[in-house]
């Protein structure tokens, strides 16, 4: 089951991503995109403060699954 309950929020710099496991679909959209971001060895796996908000928010947007999105705080 997704839903927000299951999303969970990963901070940076003028950037919040979100990502819900559920959802994913194991494309590689990020982890390709952006490895410095996105790193499944490292922990957290997200680290969105590792690259421009506007280079994060490009990568996300490739995701088919919409697992991944993103937030921009006010």
């Amino acid at each position: 089951m997704s839903g927000e309950n299951t999303r969970k929020r990963y901070s940076g710099d003028g950037i919040v991503v979100t990502f819900d496991g559920t959802l994913c679909r194991h494309a590689a959209e990020c982890v390709r995109g952006l490895p410095e971001v996105f790193d499944t060895k490292a922990r957290p796996w997200i680290q969105p403060a590792n690259a421009a908000p506007d280079v994060v928010t490009e990568v996300v947007a490739r995701c088919p699954s919409g697992a991944l999105r993103t937030e921009r705080p006010s």
